[in-house]
């Protein structure tokens, strides 16, 4: 049960009972294990017995924590990491969407031992620049009674070309017309009939525009709005529509753009550094009780400046083979054990051997910061792990020429500086004595166990610490996740699968999300053959403006 979302008072209260009993429970434990403590001379029976009664208080605590506690992850600026400072991650989910084990929404960032760049000097109140916003001008005269002076009696003209001016931002509500096109007939006098061709269309014969499809597909994958919403805004506007008609736009508009998101999919996994992490995806589709659902997953990944996405039943080795289709570069994980069973299988399925498996650093942190409170000793790793973002904020604020040489310059300060720190961790790590059940013990076996692939990014510059990237990416899905719950059945997996992967990427690539579905399915509709990504897109539009501009 969560205490935080649960709104049953006699269940809470029953909790909390529930609670209170073991409570008592432990705190008898504790005293007893500290009698025998006094009494044992034996200095190591002590020293065990000691990390059992902080094993116990800690249960204690986080129980505490749960019901009261804060679950952020940020730190004060007294040589702790904060959300604000550089190198920080964010990751994916709230507490109704923590369902993917590795994935949180706490904010994860680098300590700062160093005086921070200086940061520029607070905006106030003042009206913010809107340069995106059209500027339309309207004209105020005076009345014609107040076209006479209060202090002569005179009549008041006009002061040529001297005018006050005040903005206001006014709000064009949305309309939804009926579009009706005569296509003219043609007949010749041989009796041949030909029509003017009318507007492409997603459906044959359908009344809906491509328009209209992209702003369903739109409100629903990047804003997150249910189509029942969406039914009901339309309703207020004159537009009565039901949900089926809605989903059945989206639908066509993923048929017609399969083609992108299958070469979408294909430009991702031609980067050498990929990164991927998952999240859970309701399904409640056939197989399902009533008012049931299953439990799928939802996969992302992100590289050469795009993201993919991809619904699968399971968060299995088997899943994330099917999802990876043989990738062979670096890839960077979390510390989910399915990705080095998911390597091992590949290794066995193509020639050139299985990806890099790299695993991120923030993950390792993370497990630190939640043993710190009753471990104090686990300051020191939060603290060392804090200067290694420290030195990649350096690389990052750094003035270089081009890509190349910041690549050369990380490389460089990650032997000079980001080694030796990484092997005082792992020194002060070796030498730490903790219970394995304990936090403290769970942190130091998960850096154990997994330091090669935490160490390699110290061997490639390309190589990001951790990743937030995709984990920032997956936000958006859980949000919509949480809103419209998951997806219905196999072919709604797909749809979501292939809009949030379309207008993610065309978020990362800086174009309009809507202008794009639409370029995308009229090329489509003329040539099935004719993909359109969306970073092709970007450029497309810089050629044109470049050409624009005057030399």
């Amino acid at each position: 049960m969560n205490a935080a979302t649960c709104n049953d008072i006699p269940l809470l209260r029953a909790y909390a009972k529930a609670l209170e009993d073991e409570v008592r429970t432990l705190h008898r434990r504790l005293g007893k294990l500290t009698t025998e403590i006094a009494s044992l001379k034996n200095q190591d029976q002590q020293t065990v017995l000691e990390l059992e009664v902080k094993l116990l208080q800690e249960a204690v605590d986080r129980r505490e924590r749960e019901l009261f506690g804060d679950s952020s992850e940020r730190r004060p600026k007294d040589g702790s990491p904060d959300g604000e400072s550089s190198g920080s991650s964010e990751s994916s989910e709230s507490s109704e969407s923590s369902e993917s084990s590795e994935s949180s929404e706490s904010s994860e960032s680098s300590e700062s031992t160093k005086p921070a760049p200086p940061r520029p000097p607070r905006r106030g109140h003042g009206p913010r620049p809107q340069p995106q916003l059209p500027l339309v001008f309207t004209r105020h005269v005076l009345d014609e009674p107040d076209l006479v002076c209060p202090e002569c009696g005179d009549l008041l003209p006009e002061w040529a070309g001297q005018v006050e001016e005040s903005d206001e931002i006014i709000v064009v509500e949305r309309q939804y017309k009926i579009l009706r096109h005569q296509k003219q007939k043609y007949r010749c006098a041989c009796g041949h009939i030909e029509t003017a061709l009318g507007p492409p269309k997603l459906i044959p014969g359908g009344r809906y525009s491509i328009d209209f499809a992209a702003d369903v597909a739109v409100d629903k994958y990047q804003d997150h709005l249910p189509l029942n919403r969406q039914v009901e805004r339309m309703a207020r506007t004159g537009l009565v529509v039901d949900t089926q008609t809605l989903w059945d736009q989206l639908s066509a508009l993923v048929r017609v753009l399969n083609g992108c998101y299958q070469a979408l999919v294909l430009h991702v996994l031609a980067a050498a550094v990929l990164l991927v992490d998952e999240t859970t995806w309701h399904f409640f589709g056939p197989g399902t009780k009533r008012l049931g659902r299953k439990k799928g997953t939802l996969w992302g990944a992100v590289g050469n400046g795009a993201v993919f996405y991809q619904l699968e039943g399971s968060r299995s080795a088997e899943a994330a083979v099917a999802v990876l289709r043989g990738y062979q570069g670096i890839l960077v994980v979390d510390g989910y054990d399915g990705y080095p069973a998911m390597v091992r299988a590949a290794g066995q399925s193509v020639r050139d051997g299985p990806p890099l498996l790299v695993y991120c650093l923030t993950h390792a942190r993370r497990k630190f910061v939640q043993a710190e409170p009753h471990y104090p000793e686990a300051r020191r790793a939060i603290e060392l792990i804090g200067k290694v973002y420290e030195v990649e904020a350096e690389v990052d604020h750094a003035e270089v020429g081009s890509e190349a040489e910041r690549l050369e310059l990380r490389a460089r300060l990650r032997r000079e500086k980001s080694a030796p720190l990484m092997k005082e961790l792992r020194t002060w790590a070796l030498a730490q004595r903790a219970l394995p059940r304990s936090s403290f013990g769970r942190a130091l076996t998960y850096i154990d166990e997994r330091w090669t692939g935490l160490t390699h990014f110290l061997e490639d510059a390309r190589i990001p610490l951790d990743t937030n990237a995709i984990e920032r990416l997956l936000r958006g899905p859980v949000l919509g996740r949480k809103n419209h719950l998951g997806s219905q059945s196999k072919r709604g997996m797909a749809v979501a699968g292939c809009l949030y992967s379309l207008l993610a990427s065309a978020k990362l690539a800086g174009v309009d999300p809507r202008a794009y579905l639409r370029e995308a399915a009229l090329r489509a509709l003329a040539d099935p053959k004719d993909v359109l990504l969306p970073h092709q897109y970007r450029a497309e539009l810089d050629a044109r403006a470049a050409a624009a501009s005057p030399p």
